[in-house]
């Protein structure tokens, strides 16, 4: 069952609510994305839960002419985080399963510090506090591999955008590789460029210590975007309940390459909310 919605910000952003369980799930999708890389695990959730799915600002879904996105509002996560609230009370939403996938697992921690009572679980998939590399922190990538990364973007974007879902994701799996570049094409170059900076510049290790919503971190065993070493940080820091889910594949994308196995940690998640009761 999808619900019809007619609400400004929440049609400005695509949002639809599926499913009619007792629980309400939103997801929420990373960089370049757009609510269709939630396909694959979309028909299973919504047997469970009242899903929540829309897309970003940035995103190519969005219709034109595309007044959401501002480069100068948007180039840090808080706008993005003010969004993701406006929208759940549009919404009247509450106590809700997040699952931030990538830059939205953070956008998420943000939001829940902002407004807790919003937010039951937090599911961080792929998430990080810092990309840039310093001399007490392993974040990824040092400045060099960023300025390469921004080059690439700004002069050949649709090659660039053909050619990076297959470092992001297992190069093998040719139709998850296909549905994020689908995704990344639909973007406007200048819009990628901006978010980009916004993204891959971020630092945010200082609200880890804020968050107290129980959270989840989800992270594949072999991910370029995100090393372990992040999430060993992550866990850290956050003061709040905190578990890992580790899974088995390649790349930052487990909603598309490995959904049987991404879909098992929501069972585990109910499990445990129930045996909490």
């Amino acid at each position: 069952m999808e619900i019809k919605l007619d609400k400004t910000l929440s049609t400005a952003m695509n949002a639809r609510i599926i499913g009619s369980g007792k629980e309400t799930m939103v997801l929420a999708h990373g960089f370049g994305g757009d609510q269709s890389l939630w396909d694959k695990i979309l028909p299973t959730l919504t047997q469970t839960y009242q899903v929540v799915v829309f897309d970003w600002s940035f995103s190519g879904a969005i219709k034109e002419p595309n007044n959401l996105y501002d480069p100068a509002i948007y180039s840090s996560y808080d706008a993005f985080s003010d969004d993701l609230i406006s929208l759940m009370e549009e919404l009247n939403l509450y106590s809700t399963v997040f699952v931030g996938h990538s830059m939205s697992g953070m956008i998420g921690c943000i939001a829940s510090i902002k407004k807790p009572h919003l937010f039951k679980n937090l599911i961080l998939v792929g998430a990080s506090p810092r990309y840039l590399n310093s001399e007490c922190y392993e974040g990824g990538f040092d400045m060099k591999d960023l300025e390469q990364l921004f080059s690439s973007i700004e002069s050949t974007y649709y090659e660039w955008a053909s050619f990076f879902p297959s470092v992001v994701i297992d190069k093998n799996d040719l139709e998850s590789v296909k549905m994020f570049q689908e995704s990344l094409k639909r973007m406007k170059p200048e819009i990628g460029l901006s978010l980009a900076k916004t993204v891959f510049l971020s630092d945010y290790r200082d609200i880890l210590e804020k968050v107290v919503i129980p959270c989840t971190i989800v992270q594949t065993t072999k991910d370029l975007v995100v090393p372990l070493a992040v999430v060993e940080y992550m866990k850290r820091m956050i003061k709040g309940n905190i578990a890992v889910e580790m899974i088995d594949t390649v790349g930052h994308f487990p909603q598309l390459t490995s959904p049987l196995q991404f879909l098992e940690i929501f069972d585990r998640l109910e499990n445990t909310n129930v045996s909490s009761l």
